[in-house]
């Protein structure tokens, strides 16, 4: 998942008075070192487990601080290419 807005992210965090590393803690994490980073702006990303807990320790819908972002191995650059006129052979009937 992708953070939507990392200021959200912060003012939600001042607000109720949660610190970096009570926030990593909560979210399953070992160390707040990815959670500083995600909070600066260094990292986007997160796996959906974290951000879920994250969102419901917040109070908010996971969707109104994290995208989800879906990944296509198959599909580059967004779009796919068609097969070239010359290599399809159309059927008769």
């Amino acid at each position: 998942m992708e953070l939507r807005d990392r200021k959200m992210l912060q003012r939600l965090m001042i607000v109720q008075g949660v610190s970096n590393r009570s926030l990593a803690k909560i979210a399953g994490w070992k160390s707040h070192s990815y959670m500083n980073r995600l909070v600066a702006g260094d990292v986007k990303t997160l796996e959906p487990e974290p951000a879920l807990r994250i969102a419901k320790f917040l109070g908010v819908g996971v969707e109104d601080l994290f995208l989800t972002r879906v990944e296509h191995n198959s599909v580059r650059g967004g779009t796919a290419h068609a097969p070239h006129a010359s290599s399809v052979r159309k059927k008769v009937a």
